[in-house]
């Protein structure tokens, strides 16, 4: 039997996140909610499901939910999803402070449901295989991992003043794969940051939208992360593991493997995806094979709310070192 969802939040993602359930083996979409009704309506019209009058009522007719909200509700919306039995599909973050993080989980406590945050990048086929690869011992023993996360452009000013900065809201995803790469807590983090592409972002919201952070485990294992808000090529997404019999390396997508060579030209090609949508198309849809394999076959999730928690954990300690210029040891990941 079809596992029954209801999706909260009809936005960008939603949208995507209502494609995938309707393609995907074993669920079915059978409620949407949005408080932007026309939304909602939209969704529910493309995908054959119907609109839920609120998010109570969309939650009481499913056995899941995948919360696509705007984040200051995810908290709320986990708690009352949780508190109602129901398995739980949750786009990153939690909430964008961590004592509200420790209040939910505390909230519920004794639940027992299964709870997955949206940590699609987990999912990404070239980022597991790199994954699956080092712990065969393929490249030795893993010493550094270096993660490249540049975005197309610049998001627009209103988003900007309501992310939780640039660490919250972008670097999160890569704390969250750079655990799962170094398979361990990173225990110190060195952050700095610029205001490089818009001088604005640093003069009228106090963020950086260039950034690079160095950590480092207790067993010396190294991570360098570099973020950037505008890649002129396209959206750079890249993972490199080196290890002390060689390195793998989950590289780029690209719309296609063509290379021109002329008397002004060699191997160029095209841009890469523009979009993360685009990029982790299929890490989507994984996210949400894995998540549908938890619910019905009882396996392990894959991306656990404490999963979350540690990586808000890091974001931070990152803006604690980069508003103080020093390193920072990495407290409180009980």
């Amino acid at each position: 039997m079809a596992i029954k969802f209801a999706l909260l939040g009809c936005g960008r993602i939603g949208v995507l996140h209502a494609r995938n359930l309707a393609g995907a083996e074993g669920a079915r979409l059978e409620t949407v909610f949005d408080p932007n009704t026309s939304a909602a309506e939209a969704v529910a019209s493309a995908n054959g499901c119907r609109v839920a009058a609120s998010a109570g009522d969309a939650i009481e007719k499913a056995d899941a939910v995948l919360i696509a909200t705007s984040t200051p509700t995810h908290a709320d919306l986990i708690e009352l999803a949780a508190k109602a039995g129901k398995a739980i599909l949750c786009e990153k973050p939690i909430d964008l402070n961590l004592d509200r993080v420790r209040a939910c989980r505390k909230a519920i406590e004794g639940c027992n449901v299964p709870i997955q945050i949206g940590f699609n990048r987990r999912f990404d086929p070239g980022h597991r295989a790199a994954r699956e690869a080092c712990a065969a011992g393929k490249i030795g023993k893993l010493e550094q991992v270096v993660i490249t996360s540049r975005d197309p452009g610049m998001p627009p000013r209103n988003y900007v003043a309501v992310s939780g900065g640039i660490f919250r809201d972008m670097t999160i995803h890569d704390f969250d794969v750079a655990r799962f790469m170094l398979n361990d807590e990173p225990t110190e983090v060195f952050a700095t940051g610029s205001a490089l592409v818009d001088p604005a972002t640093g003069s009228d919201f106090g963020d950086f939208d260039s950034i690079m952070v160095i950590m480092r485990t207790a067993d010396g294992k190294l991570c360098h992360i570099n973020n950037s808000r505008r890649a002129t090529f396209g959206y750079d997404q890249r993972i490199e593991l080196f290890g002390s019999e060689g390195m793998v390396i989950s590289d780029n997508k690209k719309k296609h493997e063509l290379k021109f060579y002329g008397s002004t030209t060699t191997d160029a090609a095209e841009p890469y995806l523009n979009f993360f949508i685009e990029r982790y198309a299929e890490a989507y849809q994984a996210e949400i094979a894995a998540f549908i394999a938890a619910v019905r076959d009882g396996r392990p999730i894959q991306a656990t709310f404490d999963d979350g928690y540690r990586a808000l954990v890091l974001a931070e300690a990152a803006i604690e070192s980069a508003k103080t210029g020093k390193k920072v040891e990495v407290r409180d990941i009980a």
